[in-house]
């Protein structure tokens, strides 16, 4: 398969390293585009008022790795692979494998996810790939799972155009208890500003927070609620799977509007 790979991690990130090579070892044709520094949580940002550059990097991956360092944010860099660097599309995008999960409404900001989502918006189906651990460095169950991944993709291609949001638990093949399709859940944190004082005596404040809960997404949405949370499953050691599309329309907030009425004079 040709492949795009993008991260949010930047490219010298071990993630992005050990997915690229490891599936240019297993014979895919791999292009990675990703940005030259880190570029966590920068959501769906694009880069409007200066230009972009991109440089050619050699020496840090397989020789059979094309790679280029963007110096916009992750959706930049899929765009500008996708209309300037590759002369084809290639078969899917992939994004990661990030430093970090990317569960329930954390997807809201996540760099990874939106660089998969751009590769989405474009018409190419996407996957976005992130190890749950922000301390761990063993990278390869995650990577041999994106081999596995598509190799089931190629035989069984997705049946419309998606995006999958896969989280793989932070421990070794063997410990992996197997893999579960899963509907987003919900995410809630306690948003503290430290608030901290210069050198120059200038008041500066750095955002930290913490999980504090993990729940249900609203009954309104209509997911099934026979399938469950990805936040529950990666607990238990399973590879968590989230189909997502770009699409935000909130269908039960349609039919519930419908009885409003305007009057205009």
């Amino acid at each position: 398969m040709k492949l795009l790979i993008s991260n949010d991690d930047g490219i010298s990130a071990m993630g992005i390293r050990t997915l690229a090579n490891y599936l240019a070892e297993a014979g895919h044709e791999v292009t990675v585009v990703c940005p030259d520094r880190e570029r966590s949580a920068t959501g769906h940002g694009l880069t409007l008022h200066q230009p972009i550059r991109a440089e050619i990097v050699e020496s840090i991956f397989h020789p059979a790795v094309k790679a280029w360092a963007c110096d916009g944010t992750p959706s930049d860099c899929v765009k500008l692979a996708l209309w300037a660097l590759l002369e084809t599309p290639p078969d899917f995008v992939i994004s990661g494998i990030n430093q970090g999960a990317n569960l329930g409404t954390e997807i809201l900001y996540s760099g990874t996810v939106s660089a998969a989502m751009e590769g989405l918006i474009e018409g190419i189906p996407s996957v976005a790939m992130s190890l749950t651990s922000h301390t761990s460095k063993n990278f390869q169950p995650a990577a041999k799972f994106a081999k596995t991944l598509l190799d089931q993709l190629a035989q069984k291609p997705l049946p419309d155009l998606m995006l999958l949001n896969v989280n793989i638990p932070a421990v070794e093949w063997e410990e992996i208890a197997g893999v579960t399709l899963t509907r987003q859940g919900v995410r809630r944190y306690i948003d503290v500003f430290d608030k901290r004082v210069d050198p120059r005596g200038k008041t500066y404040y750095w955002l930290t927070g913490e999980v504090i809960e993990d729940v249900e997404p609203p009954v309104g949405l209509n997911l099934p609620q026979n399938v469950p949370i990805d936040v529950h499953v990666v607990r238990n050691n399973y590879i968590s799977i989230t189909p997502l599309q770009y699409n935000l329309t909130y269908p039960t907030g349609l039919d519930k509007l419908s009885q409003w009425e305007f009057k205009f004079p």
